[in-house]
């Protein structure tokens, strides 16, 4: 009998913000984040420039966390819920812990879409999600080996998710999911009438 076995895996951690403390109102973190949209004319401003749909505070905030401390308390609530994918990982840190690179707001509009990806510069990425109407779109990831592929026939429909090239991870508000930073992800058109709105993250080492 052929012994069969998975290798160099790719994690994906999916979790919950009430998993770990402090506790996080949902709907006073989406009334900050449309609070800061509307304040941030810098914001307002690259988006228009780069022609990103709905808005981001990725290219105009650094110090959410200090502007209003719902966010302060989300940071702690993200810095253990890292901590956790930190061990499950089997990184070894040594005396350098992961710790909060930058932090920013996405409200993604009927229509807008984020292109693939990738986070250079930091070791764990991911994001917590605030507002996810029906018919949204869900995170999209592609497997990391796929430009090596050439000339490799397409998965089976039903492949095993493993074994899949690209998954879609639906999601709720209050959810969080992690994966490293290498790791190539989009979010595809929202179909939805409401506005996606999502905190993203990055962290480094050392």
């Amino acid at each position: 009998m052929a012994d069969i076995r998975s290798l160099f895996a790719t994690r994906l951690y999916h979790g919950a913000l009430a998993d770990h403390a402090p506790a996080v109102d949902p709907d006073e973190l989406a009334a900050s984040c449309y609070s800061v949209a509307e304040d941030d004319e810098a914001g307002q401003d690259w988006c228009e420039a780069n022609g990103y749909p709905g808005y981001t505070s990725y290219a105009s905030l650094t110090d959410l966390p200090w502007r209003f401390p719902i966010f302060a308390d989300l940071v702690k609530c993200l810095d253990a819920h890292v901590a956790a994918f930190a061990r499950d990982l089997q990184f070894d840190l040594a005396d350098k812990p992961l710790t909060l690179e930058d932090i920013w707001i996405n409200i993604l509009p009927e229509g807008g879409v984020h292109g693939s990806h990738i986070h250079p510069h930091s070791v764990i990425s991911g994001t917590t999600y605030v507002q996810m109407p029906e018919r949204t779109s869900a995170l999209k990831l592609e497997d990391p080996r796929l430009p090596f592929m050439m000339a490799a026939p397409t998965r089976l429909k039903d492949a095993r998710e493993e074994l899949k090239t690209f998954h879609s991870v639906p999601t709720r508000p209050g959810d969080v999911l992690l994966w490293e930073s290498w790791l190539r992800h989009e979010v595809p058109m929202n179909m939805a009438e409401d506005d996606r709105v999502s905190v993203s993250f990055n962290y480094a080492w050392g």
